[in-house]
């Protein structure tokens, strides 16, 4: 276990050096701290900042990683946006707002994460809403929440949208 959370915490701090790398690389104007500003309000995700009628873009967090505000079938939900993740990950008690409750029979899926392989439990969502854009019938999963301290925006929604890329220090989405 120790061997993992040593992992985990390597793989962290590679992905924040190569996103602040690749900031360095883009060019951008830079941005002032403003007086009275703590990292606890920078943490929290940011409502994303539509740049056209059918696209949007999200500023990295403090830590590099893209956090934002989405909805699953009109209920708010946090996200950290994860390309390297198939599907949306949902910890256990995010789903079950939702109304999620799967069974321990449900828990048939095989997961690889940087925490090791667990079970996990497949699901699909109606309708996820990110900042204007819309996708329905997205596939999904549940984590326990041992395993999923965040909940993950992956491939199955990216996908579906027109384009997803890093583009000046910020995820850009288009639909």
């Amino acid at each position: 276990m120790r061997n993992i959370l040593i992992f985990a915490a390597l793989m962290v701090g590679a992905g924040t050096y190569m996103a602040q790398t690749a900031d360095r690389m883009t060019a951008a104007k830079p941005v002032r701290a403003t007086s009275g500003s703590n990292v606890a309000a920078s943490a929290r995700p940011q409502q994303p900042a539509p740049t056209g009628s059918r696209s949007l873009s999200i500023p990295r967090d403090a830590r590099g990683h893209f956090q934002a505000e989405g909805r699953i079938d009109g209920q708010r939900i946090d996200f950290m946006v994860d390309t390297g993740a198939s599907v949306i990950a949902l910890n256990e008690k995010s789903a079950a707002r939702f109304g999620l409750r799967p069974s321990r029979a449900d828990y048939n899926a095989t997961v690889a994460t940087a925490n090791g392989t667990i079970k996990a439990a497949r699901t699909r969502l109606a309708m996820v809403e990110l900042g204007g854009l819309v996708v329905r019938d997205v596939d999904a999963m549940v984590l326990p929440d041992d395993a999923l301290s965040e909940n993950l925006l992956g491939l199955s929604f990216l996908s579906k949208l027109k384009r997803f890329e890093y583009a000046g220090g910020k995820m850009v989405l288009e639909q």
